[in-house]
C-alpha cells in the first residue's frame, strides 16, 4: 500500500515564527502515522494575486501569469492531504495565503447560466484537510474570520476539513514552542488527518 502525501502550507511571512513550528509539529505527526509529507512556505514563491480574467476556465489552468503557483499545482494534485495555515492579520489570513486560495480557481467547472452554477475538479477524490492560525489577542474572537476562510474555499474544492486549530495568545517568534499541549495537539492532528485515511 502506498504512503498518502500530505502537503502542509504555511503562510506566514515570519521566518521561523509560530505558524512555522505548529505546521512542522502537524507534518511531524503525519510522518508518524506513515504519510509522505512535504512543507511549501509561500514566503518563498512568488505568487501574483488572481486578476478575475476568467481565462482558466477555458484553459484549465492559469494562463495569466507564470510564478509560484505553476510550482505548487502539481504538488496540490498529487497530495490527497492538505494543511493550511496562517497567522491571524486583521482578523483573517495572510496576503500570500489568500493569493494562494484565489489561485486554486482553475479547479473549478462553471455553468454558463447565471449565477453560474460550480463544480470542482478535486470532488470526490477522498481528499481531507487541517486549517489553523494563530494570533497574539487570548481570546477567540480576534481569530476573526481566518480559519472560515481557509475552511470554506477548501470543503467548496472537495476537501473534508477534518481538524480547525485555533492558537490564540502567541506573538513573539518561536514563542508556540514552549506550550506543550499546543504542539501535542498539532502532532495528533497530524496523525489524525492521515489515519482518516484508513
Amino acid at each position: 500500500m502506498s504512503k498518502v502525501k500530505i502537503l502542509g502550507i504555511g503562510g506566514s511571512p515570519r521566518k521561523n515564527g509560530n505558524t512555522d513550528i505548529l505546521l512542522d509539529n502537524i507534518l511531524k505527526g503525519a510522518e508518524s502515522a506513515g504519510a509522505d509529507t512535504k512543507k511549501i512556505l509561500l514566503r518563498n514563491y512568488s505568487i501574483e494575486f488572481c486578476i478575475g480574467c476568467e481565462a482558466c476556465r477555458k484553459a484549465g489552468t492559469c494562463t495569466q501569469f507564470n510564478d509560484g503557483m505553476d510550482l505548487l499545482y502539481s504538488e496540490i494534485e498529487a497530495s490527497k492531504g492538505l494543511i493550511l495555515g496562517s497567522p491571524t492579520y486583521n482578523y483573517n489570513i495572510t496576503s500570500p495565503m489568500k493569493s494562494f486560495i484565489d489561485r486554486l480557481y482553475p479547479y473549478y467547472n462553471f455553468t454558463n447560466d447565471h449565477p453560474r452554477q460550480y463544480s470542482s475538479k478535486l470532488a470526490d477524490q477522498g481528499r481531507k484537510a487541517i486549517v489553523f492560525s494563530i494570533c497574539e489577542q487570548l481570546e477567540i474572537e480576534e481569530i476573526g474570520f481566518a480559519l472560515e476562510a481557509l475552511e470554506m474555499p477548501l470543503e467548496a474544492l472537495g476537501y473534508e476539513v477534518i481538524e480547525k486549530i485555533p492558537v490564540t495568545g502567541y506573538f513573539e517568534r518561536g514563542a508556540v514552542s514552549k506550550d506543550d499541549e499546543v504542539l501535542k495537539k498539532a502532532f495528533e492532528a497530524g496523525k489524525k488527518l492521515v489515519e482518516n485515511f484508513r
